[in-house]
């Protein structure tokens, strides 16, 4: 059995072996779009992509700059080759977060020039973490004790074609890098 996966755009890709020239935005972008929330347990679909463009555009309405906006919009991009596992699960696989971490380092590194320091990790768990709060009470009815983040932007859980949703990641992380 191979140790990789083929990307939509036909590369051979290894995830626990990652190599920034074989992330392909596009190939991020693709998959993000069609990966559900949720693990798929959700009211309807909400696809990582739309989460991830959330959360960049919350950044950018909290005055955080094109760095973190664009931080955010790739927070989860290790999810395109590794795919996602919910947050009680994940907290219990170590070496996932290990491969996890190193291939999101890797993907900052390549599209941002460098790691996130400490200040720019918080602030993208922060947003995540926010944003989360929202994605649970509405597409998983969840039931928090905690106050409602309070948000800066109105963002919408409509059901979204996947192609609507990559080219929205795809020009949001062209506007974002060209403002880098």
């Amino acid at each position: 059995m191979a140790d990789w996966i083929t990307t939509y755009g036909g590369i051979h890709f290894f995830p626990l072996d990652p190599e920034a020239d074989k992330i392909e935005i596009t190939d991020v972008a693709h998959a993000l779009s069609l990966i559900c929330r949720g693990n798929g347990h959700v009211k309807t679909f909400f696809s990582v992509g739309q989460h991830c463009i959330h959360c960049a555009l919350e950044a950018e309405a909290r005055g955080y700059g094109s760095r973190i906006a664009l931080a955010c919009l790739l927070h989860d991009a290790s999810e395109a080759y590794m795919s996602d596992v919910p947050r009680p699960f994940k907290q219990h696989l170590s070496d996932y977060i290990s491969h996890e971490k190193t291939l999101l380092d890797i993907v900052y590194t390549k599209y941002l020039g460098s790691r996130l320091d400490e200040e720019e990790e918080k602030k993208v768990k922060e947003i995540d973490d926010d944003m989360l709060y929202y994605d649970l009470k509405i597409l998983l009815r969840g039931v928090s004790e905690e106050a409602p983040p309070i948000m800066k932007t109105h963002f919408s859980y409509e059901v979204l074609p996947f192609e609507v949703v990559e080219k929205r990641y795809l020009e949001l992380f062209e506007r974002y890098s060209r403002e880098l």
